[in-house]
């Protein structure tokens, strides 16, 4: 039988790890809250009741914050980019899925949608953007690869413009993004895709 433990008792603290990833999904809960334009570690420290020298125990600046953040999108978005690229075979298809999945991320994760389209790092340090301009140029040789695929199947004629249709599918991506975030998140990015894909690649 469990002992229960005695009035006056201290709550257990989180262990690092998990107190840094507890600042992690604070700060991207609140980028996603209507009207706010920039979060500030007073307010963050505020939310997660803690003082504002307790969140740089975590994380040396903002920034590196931000860095979390992103590294996470990166993880989570290739690693599934891989399941699909390594579950369908068809270079379209491939090409469809991935869309389809960083549509629905951007949807299921709207304070990263901020940070994918740099609107949540527009007055931080610019490495962010330059972290966010990597991952872009990642995903466009990502399509250019699905699209080679689609060639080599006989899915697209011999003579398609490899580099145009990737960017043109990668700026259609880019901007349902934006128009979800300009918009207060009211905008689907997963709306009407299956009709405007064919589309993209015609």
């Amino acid at each position: 039988m469990t002992s229960k433990p005695s009035i006056g008792t201290r709550p257990t603290r989180p262990k690092p790890g998990e107190r840094r990833l507890q600042i992690l999904q604070t700060l991207a809960a609140m980028l996603q809250e209507p009207g706010t334009d920039r979060v500030t570690t007073a307010a963050l420290a505020g939310r997660l009741q803690v003082s504002e020298a307790a969140l740089y125990r975590h994380f040396a600046s903002k920034a590196q914050m931000f860095e979390g953040l992103i590294d996470f999108i990166e993880s989570t978005i290739f690693g599934l980019i891989n399941q699909i690229t390594t579950q369908q075979a068809d270079g379209l298809r491939q090409t469809s899925n991935i869309c389809q999945m960083l549509l629905g991320f951007a949807e299921k994760n709207p304070g990263m949608s901020r940070v994918l389209v740099g609107d949540a790092i527009v007055v931080e340090d610019d490495r962010l953007q330059n972290r966010i301009n990597q991952l872009v140029d990642r995903l466009e040789a990502t399509f250019r690869q699905c699209l080679r695929t689609a060639i080599a199947q006989g899915r697209l004629p011999p003579e398609a413009d490899v580099g145009a249709r990737a960017s043109l599918v990668l700026a259609c991506v880019q901007g349902k993004w934006l128009r979800f975030v300009k918009g207060g998140f009211k905008h689907s990015p997963t709306a009407g895709f299956d009709a405007q894909f064919p589309l993209l690649i015609s």
